[in-house]
C-alpha cells in the first residue's frame, strides 16, 4: 500500500482527519483523498468570555487517527495539523494546559487597537510587524491578559498557537509553526523571528515563545502514550505543514502573483484576499489599505487582507435553522438568484461580527444607514453577496496601489468556490477573470506538504490530479 498521509484540518465549524496517497499512472502522479473522520468545533461561553473546548477537539483528534491506524496500519508515514489563525493555549512547566484557549471572537479584546495605536507609531510598528491591527490579533488577546492581571502569564511556561498546541499532545515536543506564528502579529516580517523588544514592551515574558519551525519540518514522532492510545505505529511523525489554514490552502491552490499576475480569494468564514510575493510590502500604503504579510509554505508571503467572509451567512442559515426552516445551502442560492436587490452592508462592520440575532443586526444597520432593507431569505442572501462582491472589488482596487501592475485574474478556492452567485457577482464587480478551485483547498495542501517532506513527490507540479474525498 502507499505511504498514507494524514491532514487533520480544524475550522471554526468542524474539524475533520482527511487521509491522502500519492498513486501513480500513465499520465503523473495522482493524489487521491479520503475522509476518515469529521466532527463538530463550537465555543463555549463560560462566565464573561468565549472558549474552545480543547479537550473535545484533541480526543476527535486521537478518534479519528485511532480509525485511521485501523484502516492503514503500518502505511501511515505521518500526521500534519492546521488550524484557524491567531488563538493559543498556555501549557505550564509540567506541560498541563492552562485553561482552555479563549476564541477570536471573544470581545475583550474591543478598544485595545485604538489604545495600542495612541500610545505607539502605527506606520513604526507596521514597518516591523506588516500585520493589519485587529482585534483578533494574539498581540491584543496578550495586551488584555496583562492589563487584568491574569494569572495563567504567571504560571504559563510556553504559547503554542492551536496547532502548535495539538501538535505538543501527540509529540511533546513544544514549538512555534511559522506561518501561524505570522497571524500573531509578534513577529518581526523581515526575519521571520520572534520580534522580542516588541513582546517585552507589551508586558510579556518572552522565553514563552518557542523555536520557530518552518512547513516540512518534522516536529517529531508521536509519544509512546499516543501510539498505545490510537494504534498509530511509535515512527509516525508529525509533520509542520502551512498549519495556519490558509497557508496549507493557498500552497495548494494559489499561483505567484508573478505567474500572471494572479490574486487568491480564500473564500470561507473568513475571506482572505491577495497574493503570493517573494518579501513583505511594509510600505505606509500597505497599511493605510489594511493589508497584511502573513507566513506562506516556502518562506514566502501572503500579502492579503481579511475580509469578513462566509460568516454572514452561516450564522443567517443557523438562526433560519433553528426556527425549523429548510436551509440548503443550493435552495438558498436558488432563492438569491430570483430575488432583487435591496442595498450594500459592510460585511467588516462590528455589528455582524457575532451577534445572536444576525438576521435582526442586517435590519438595523439598513435602517441606521437609510437603507432599503431585505425582506426575505433570498433578498438576505442576495444583499450579503453583493456586499462581499463589492468588498472584493474595493480590496482588489486596493492590492492594485501596492503592486507594480495590475490583478489580471481572480482564483477562488475553499467553501465559498461552490457558491456560483457570489462567484459570478464577484467577476462582475472587479471586472476579473474569476476561477475557482479545490473546495479541499487546505487539506490538500497540508497533505502536499507531507509528501514532500517524504520524499514521495519533489514538487506540487508533480501532481497531475486530484481526486477529493
Amino acid at each position: 500500500m502507499s505511504r498514507i498521509y494524514l491532514a487533520a484540518d480544524f475550522g471554526g465549524g468542524s474539524g475533520r482527519v482527511i487521509a491522502g496517497h500519492i498513486g501513480d499512472d500513465a499520465s503523473g502522479k495522482t493524489l487521491v483523498m479520503e475522509e476518515i473522520h469529521r466532527f463538530p468545533n463550537r465555543v463555549v461561553r463560560i462566565g464573561d468570555y468565549l472558549y474552545w473546548d480543547f479537550p473535545a477537539l484533541f480526543a476527535e483528534l486521537k478518534e479519528g487517527l485511532a480509525k485511521a491506524a485501523a484502516k492503514f496500519g503500518y502505511s501511515i508515514a505521518s500526521i500534519g495539523i492546521d488550524t484557524w489563525g491567531v488563538d493559543f493555549g498556555l501549557i505550564d512547566k509540567l506541560g498541563n494546559l492552562v485553561g482552555n484557549p479563549i476564541c477570536y471572537r471573544d470581545t475583550h479584546t474591543q478598544g485595545l487597537v485604538e489604545e495600542f495605536s495612541s500610545e505607539n507609531d502605527p506606520s513604526a510598528h507596521y514597518a516591523e510587524a506588516g500585520i493589519q491591527m485587529l482585534p483578533i490579533n494574539t498581540m491584543f488577546r496578550l495586551i488584555s491578559m496583562v492589563k487584568t492581571d491574569d494569572p495563567k502569564l504567571r504560571i504559563a511556561d510556553k504559547l503554542l498557537f492551536m496547532p502548535d498546541l495539538f501538535s505538543y499532545y501527540l509529540t511533546g515536543k513544544a514549538q512555534n509553526e511559522y506561518t501561524i506564528a505570522s497571524t500573531s502579529e509578534l513577529l518581526d516580517a523581515r526575519t521571520r523571528q520572534w520580534n522580542t523588544p516588541l513582546i517585552e514592551k507589551i508586558g510579556v515574558d518572552a522565553s514563552l515563545f518557542g523555536r520557530i519551525v518552518m512547513p516540512g519540518e518534522s516536529r517529531g514522532a508521536v509519544t509512546a502514550e499516543i501510539s498505545r492510545e490510537t494504534g498509530l505505529c511509535d515512527d509516525v511523525k508529525v509533520i509542520a505543514v502551512g498549519s495556519h489554514d490558509t497557508a496549507s490552502a493557498v500552497f495548494a491552490a494559489a499561483e505567484s502573483y508573478d505567474d500572471g499576475r494572479s490574486a487568491f480569494l480564500s473564500s470561507g468564514t473568513w475571506s482572505l484576499l491577495g497574493v503570493l510575493t517573494d518579501d513583505p510590502v511594509l510600505t505606509e500604503e500597505a497599511r493605510l489599505a489594511d493589508y497584511t504579510n502573513e507566513g506562506a509554505v516556502g518562506g514566502k508571503i501572503r500579502l492579503l487582507t481579511n475580509i469578513t467572509g462566509l460568516w454572514i451567512l452561516q450564522r443567517l442559515a443557523a438562526q433560519w435553522k433553528s426556527r425549523g426552516e429548510n436551509v440548503g445551502w443550493s435552495e438558498l442560492i436558488d432563492e438569491a438568484e430570483g430575488a432583487r436587490d435591496t442595498s450594500i452592508i459592510d460585511v467588516d462592520d462590528p455589528l455582524f461580527q457575532n451577534p445572536d440575532n444576525m438576521e435582526g443586526n442586517i435590519l438595523a444597520y439598513c435602517e441606521k444607514n437609510g437603507l432599503q432593507a431585505p425582506g426575505n431569505r433570498g433578498e438576505f442572501v442576495r444583499c450579503v453577496c453583493n456586499s462581499l462582491a463589492v468588498r472584493y472589488k474595493k480590496a482588489i482596487e486596493d492590492l492594485n496601489t501596492l503592486l507594480p501592475e495590475p490583478i489580471r485574474r481572480l482564483k477562488i478556492f475553499g467553501g465559498g468556490a461552490s457558491n456560483r452567485l457570489l462567484n459570478r457577482l464577484t467577476a462582475e464587480a472587479t471586472g476579473l477573470e474569476v476561477t475557482t478551485g479545490a473546495r479541499e483547498a487546505t487539506a490538500i495542501g497540508n497533505i502536499l506538504v507531507q509528501a514532500i517532506a517524504d520524499g514521495s513527490i519533489k514538487d506540487k507540479s508533480e501532481i497531475t490530479e486530484i481526486i477529493e474525498p
